[in-house]
């Protein structure tokens, strides 16, 4: 009997997605556009910034560093700085530790900047009135690394796929039950024998095989096209994404337990979303970015998700690697789970 339920409550939602032509096509179509139309907007030259990793605490002496058109990027660890240079993120890597530079002998910018280091060095050893005796111990050694550069639309591929999760599950789910609510949908069906719990998960294993299908096309479709870099496990890549959608699924059921506006649902949506779409990462990197942002944009799913799959994209992590993001997920499904389980209520 549940088993029946569910299945005839499945078969609605998807029927009706399948249904409605211009939100189908829209969902899959819109993510590919994207992708595309930005791979082709940015597949010019690269950034005019110079991004310079800084490993240990700067040495006053090296003036290059405070030069207006570069960017510093702290790393903790010299091994993920050498990493990022390596993929072209940055282009230049300086080590105070352990007195040495970094350069990507494949890039131009990090040509550029060795010269210009080697210069600024030979100028402080000369100039003693300039610079300080310190000056005279400026022993840095150098370390080439190779790698091939990575482009933007490899970098851009998980933030599309998890804009479009995002959206796709707050707004199908969330609502989606709040127009029910509103047209008295919900208020006939609690004259049935259907239970809320069984209603609930129906509408959410719908919407999870429709997203996960619908992210798998986008994935797919570009890659063809676009040849995307894939250093790790597509099977690692599929776990995340299906945990990430779960996620966002569970947060939309948390909005549609109460609310009876579409107006307000909608507004409420906004709200979660937009800062979700700023702050995760979705188009641009937050290295750089002051802290307070870094630290908020911690606490959204979709900067977990996004970070996981371009681990396991780029760098080729493995589950170990991602498992603190996976685990974030899955902890905030579970809240969201019960959390709109005790709010639900059919009118």
């Amino acid at each position: 009997m549940i088993a029946r339920q569910f299945a005839a409550l499945y078969k609605a939602r998807t029927m009706e997605f399948v249904r409605d032509r211009g939100t189908f096509f829209w969902n899959l179509l819109f993510p590919v556009f994207l992708v595309l139309g930005m791979a082709f907007a940015f597949s010019g030259g690269d950034e005019k910034l110079y991004k310079i990793g800084v490993v240990g605490k700067a040495d006053p002496v090296v003036r290059i560093l405070g030069m207006e058109q570069m960017q510093l990027i702290p790393y903790a660890d010299a091994l993920e700085a050498s990493q990022r240079l390596e993929r072209h993120q940055i282009d230049f890597v300086i080590d105070f530790d352990r007195r040495e530079f970094g350069v990507n002998e494949q890039s131009s910018k990090g040509r550029f900047l060795r010269e210009l280091f080697a210069a600024q060095q030979a100028v402080a050893t000369l100039d003693a009135r300039a610079y300080t005796d310190a000056a005279l111990s400026l022993n840095f050694t150098q370390r080439a690394v190779s790698g091939r550069a990575t482009r933007y639309v490899d970098w851009l591929v998980p933030g599309v796929i998890g804009m479009n999760m995002m959206f796709s599950s707050l707004f199908g789910v969330g609502y989606v039950i709040v127009r029910y609510r509103k047209n008295g949908v919900l208020k006939r069906l609690k004259a049935t024998p259907v239970h809320a719990l069984n209603f609930v998960s129906a509408q959410a294993a719908s919407r999870l095989v429709i997203v996960l299908l619908t992210s798998i096309f986008v994935f797919t479709g570009t890659n063809l096209l676009l040849r995307f870099v894939m250093r790790g496990s597509y099977l690692d890549l599929l776990l995340l994404t299906t945990m990430g959608i779960l996620c966002m699924i569970s947060l939309g059921l948390v909005f549609a337990s109460r609310m009876r506006s579409e107006e307000l649902a909608g507004g409420v949506l906004n709200l979660v979303t937009i800062p979700m779409l700023a702050l995760s990462g979705v188009f641009f990197s937050l290295e750089g970015s002051p802290p307070i942002l870094r630290s908020i944009s911690r606490a959204f799913p979709l900067t977990h998700f996004i970070e996981a799959a371009r681990k396991i994209m780029l760098d080729g992590a493995g589950l170990v690697q991602v498992a603190p993001n996976l685990l974030f997920l899955a902890s905030l499904t579970a809240m969201f789970l019960v959390l709109s389980a005790t709010l639900f209520k059919w009118e």
